[in-house]
């Protein structure tokens, strides 16, 4: 094993897949020579030059639309979008193109795009570059979309992302790029889409969470562990596809939910694991389903009131509380 941070893991992911396959090549807004706005992408350039890694304009839809053409000509096209929130520009591409064209080709087109796309809050950039936005993509029919929590899976599940013959969104949250953790030291380490993670065991609560609120589940988990609540918690890893089998053995067990996630409370994917549950469970749940989201729906750049909306430790202990009448 080797320990090594989140920004490690997408380098080393990018480099192992670039030296497996001739036809993987990556490009986006200074990706290249300054290595990433994050540096997340360092030496990349260097090792495969010019012609693989590409620096391009500030252009959300020259970029999606020269990943998407690469794409469907026979490469294996990785792109960087600086921020997710300016998917936005150019989300005409992703859903309506990316998204559609092998069903509407019925099969004879293929689409293997890796959309890569730094999101989340808690670093102070403001409204405009602190969104969680994966549920704009879970919308979208024909997409894959993967939320890794922690290096390992960073590395693993950018590697099966980019092996994908299908357009893939990978978000990574920008808080979490020094993270530490333990990663296999060989270049097979490949996560499967679509596998759920349980990070911890537990027997009164079921709590689904992602990236960042895995942490928060943890620190939650910790304190409700001394009045002896043991929390079961579940990292999806892949909202789609959604392992939802993996969840309902959890509440089945529990008989309590809750759902943490860093977005807004309206159409989150909390909402879609309560619906599935609800329809594939109910009789299992001897509590309501609690979902614990931002509380509000801009973010702030007051450093304060940032922190204060994002889910932390107190309000996960509160939902738990709440689902089992404690």
């Amino acid at each position: 094993m080797a320990t090594i941070t989140y920004r490690e893991a997408v380098v080393r992911a990018l480099a192992e897949e670039m030296d497996r396959d001739s036809d993987v090549i990556f490009f986006g807004e200074d990706v290249g020579k300054a290595g990433g706005v994050f540096k997340v992408t360092p030496g990349l350039y260097e090792r495969f030059g010019p012609a693989r890694v590409r620096d391009t304009p500030i252009s959300e839809n020259a970029i999606v639309g020269a990943g998407v053409g690469a794409a469907v000509t026979g490469l294996r096209p990785v792109i960087e979008l600086m921020f997710a929130d300016f998917a936005a520009v150019t989300l005409d591409q992703i859903v309506n193109q990316a998204a559609k064209m092998r069903y509407m080709s019925g099969g004879q087109i293929k689409v293997p795009l890796t959309i890569r796309a730094a999101q989340g809050g808690g670093a102070g950039f403001a409204s405009q570059h602190s969104q969680c936005c994966e549920t704009w993509f879970m919308h979208a029919p024909g997409l894959k979309v993967v939320v890794p929590s922690n290096p390992a899976d960073v590395l693993g599940l950018l590697k099966s992302a980019i092996r994908d013959d299908n357009p893939v969104v990978f978000l990574e949250h920008k808080v979490q790029y020094t993270e530490k953790g333990e990663v296999p030291d060989h270049t097979e380490h490949v996560v499967p889409l679509g596998v759920a993670n349980i990070v911890r065991r537990g027997d009164a609560v079921t709590i689904v969470a992602t990236q960042r609120m895995i942490g928060v589940a943890q620190q939650a988990a910790d304190e409700l562990s001394g009045e002896g609540i043991t929390c079961e918690i579940i990292d999806p890893r892949t909202l789609v596809p959604l392992d939802m089998a993996t969840i309902i053995r959890s509440v089945q067990k529990t008989g309590h939910l809750v759902t943490v996630e860093e977005a807004v409370h309206a159409g989150g994917w909390g909402s879609e694991v309560a619906t599935r549950v609800t329809d594939e469970a109910i009789w299992s749940l001897e509590g309501p389903v609690v979902r614990v989201t931002l509380g509000a729906g801009i973010i702030p750049f007051s450093e304060p009131l940032e922190h204060h909306l994002i889910p932390h430790k107190a309000r996960v202990i509160a939902a738990v509380k709440r689902t089992l009448a404690v």
